[in-house]
C-alpha cells in the first residue's frame, strides 16, 4: 500500500529535483490552486553546524524583494522544528549549461537571445541594490518557453544602491566559481560586486558561443594567473562584432571594464534576433531505462565485454580518472526517498572533486541484447569539470567500450 504523500502547509511534496549542501529541492503542488512549485528543503541542524544561518536569512531577504521576468520568484517561506521550506517558482526547462552541452555551442542569434535576458535580469538586480556574485550557466535556468531565470542568490550581497563604490559597498569575500570570477575578486583588496558581475556575464557570453571556457587551467594557481592577466584567446569562428564586445568586458582593470549600460548600447547586443531558439530534443528515452527521478544527466556507452569484466574495468578507470569510489557502491535511499531498484545491473557509486564542489557519480553496467550497456549518471555540478573527467575516463577504459 502506497504511503500518504507528505504535506507542508498547503503544499504536497513530491519527487526530489536536486540536492545541495543543506538539503534538497523538491517538486511540490499547491493543493489549493494546483500550481506546481519547487521547494528548497533546508536542514536547520546542518545550517547551524556550518554557521550559515545568517547567509540563508540574507538569501531569503534578497529574493523576497526581487520580482522580474528573468529572476526566479520566491513565493513564501515556511518552517518546522527541523526544516526551512523556501517555496520557489518552478522552472522546468533545465539549466542553460545543459543547453550548451546538448548543442555543443550556440549560434550568435541564440546566444544573443539568452544574453539579453541575462543582462536585463542582472541590471534589474543591480537596480534593486543586489549584486549576484556567482553568475554562471548552472545558476541560469530556462522555462518551457526558453525564458532565462537567474537563480541561487546564496552568495549575493546588498549595497546601498548609490552610484559609485564606497568602502561599505566593497565586498571582501572571495566567492563564486573560480572560472567565472573577476580578477579583482582574487586580489583580496575589496571589489564592487556589480562590476564583478559584469566580468562574469562576459565569461558566460564566451562560453555560450564557444562551448568552452576562456579561462581553464589544470591548477588553481595557473587559472588565477590567467584570470588576473585577462589572458584568453578566441576560436577562429568568433566574429569581429562579438570579439569587440567581449574585449570590452573581459578587462582586468575593473575601472576600465564595460558596465551593463555600456553592454546594452553595444551594436551586437542591440541587433535584432529571431526570437527563442528552437527546443533541443533530449536523448530518446529508449537510450536509458533509468527512472527520470534518478537523473536526466546520463551518458550511455556500449561494450563487447561481458558485464563483470566491464564492471571491473569501470571501477579501475574511475579511480584512475580521479573519482573517489564510495564503499559498497549502489544507490542508497534516505528518509525522503525509497531505495532505487537497479535490477540485474552492476552498480558503483563515486564522487568527483570539482572547483564547485563534489559531483556525485553512478556507474551502471547491464546486459543489453548482444552488447553490454554502460551508463554514467552525474549529479548537478560543474559540467565542464565533468566533461574533462569523462574524457579521461574513456581514455582509461580504452577498448573496453566501443568508440562513442
Amino acid at each position: 500500500m502506497a504511503s500518504a504523500k507528505k504535506q507542508v502547509g498547503k503544499y504536497e511534496i513530491g519527487r526530489t529535483l536536486g540536492e545541495g549542501t543543506f538539503g534538497k529541492v523538491k517538486h511540490a503542488v499547491n493543493v489549493e490552486t494546483q500550481e506546481a512549485v519547487a521547494i528548497k528543503v533546508l536542514d536547520k541542524e546542518r545550517i547551524q553546524k556550518q554557521s550559515m544561518g545568517s547567509q540563508i536569512k540574507k538569501e531569503i531577504s534578497i529574493m523576497k524583494q526581487l520580482e522580474h521576468a528573468n529572476v526566479v520568484k520566491l513565493n513564501e517561506v515556511l518552517a518546522s522544528r527541523t526544516k526551512i521550506f523556501i517555496v520557489l517558482e518552478l522552472v522546468t526547462g533545465g539549466e542553460l549549461f545543459d543547453r550548451i552541452v546538448t548543442s555543443g555551442k550556440l549560434n550568435e542569434n541564440d546566444a544573443r537571445f539568452y544574453f539579453k535576458q541575462l543582462v536585463g535580469g542582472v541590471a534589474y538586480c543591480h537596480s534593486q541594490g543586489v549584486a549576484h556574485r556567482d553568475l554562471k550557466p548552472e545558476n541560469l535556468l530556462l522555462d518551457e518557453q526558453g525564458c532565462l531565470k537567474i537563480s541561487d542568490f546564496g552568495l549575493s550581497a546588498l549595497y546601498d544602491g548609490e552610484d559609485g563604490a564606497s568602502r561599505s559597498q566593497m565586498l571582501h569575500t572571495t566567492c563564486g566559481t573560480p572560472n567565472y570570477v573577476a580578477p579583482e575578486v582574487l586580489m583580496n583588496e575589496g571589489y564592487d560586486g556589480r562590476i564583478a558581475d559584469c566580468w562574469s556575464i562576459g565569461v558566460i557570453l564566451y562560453v555560450l558561443l564557444a562551448g568552452f571556457l576562456p579561462f581553464d587551467e589544470g591548477t588553481m594557481h595557473a587559472l588565477f594567473q590567467k584570470i588576473k592577466d585577462a589572458d584568453y584567446a578566441y576560436p577562429d569562428f568568433f566574429t569581429k562584432p562579438v570579439t569587440e564586445l567581449v574585449d570590452t568586458i573581459l578587462v582586468a582593470d575593473p575601472k576600465a571594464r564595460a558596465t551593463l549600460a555600456d553592454v546594452q548600447k553595444n551594436a551586437w547586443f542591440c541587433a535584432a534576433d529571431a526570437g527563442p531558439p528552437p527546443a533541443v530534443e533530449p536523448a530518446p528515452a529508449a537510450a536509458s531505462p533509468l527512472k527520470e527521478k534518478q537523473s536526466t544527466r546520463v551518458s550511455c556507452f556500449a561494450s563487447s565485454r561481458d558485464p563483470p569484466a566491464l564492471f571491473e574495468a569501470l571501477k579501475t578507470a574511475l579511480d584512475a580518472a580521479g573519482a573517489q569510489l564510495v564503499d559498497g557502491g549502489g544507490s542508497k535511499g534516505d528518509d525522503d526517498d525509497e531505495p532505487e531498484d537497479h535490477g540485474d545491473a552492476l552498480v558503483v557509486e563515486a564522487s568527483l572533486k570539482s572547483p564547485k564542489g563534489l559531483i556525485s557519480l553512478l556507474g551502471k553496467v547491464r546486459r543489453d541484447g548482444d552488447k553490454t550497456a554502460l551508463e554514467i549518471l552525474r549529479g548537478k555540478g560543474d559540467i565542464l569539470a565533468y566533461n574533462a573527467f569523462q574524457t579521461a575516463l574513456l581514455a582509461h577504459l580504452g577498448d573496453a567500450v566501443d568508440a562513442p
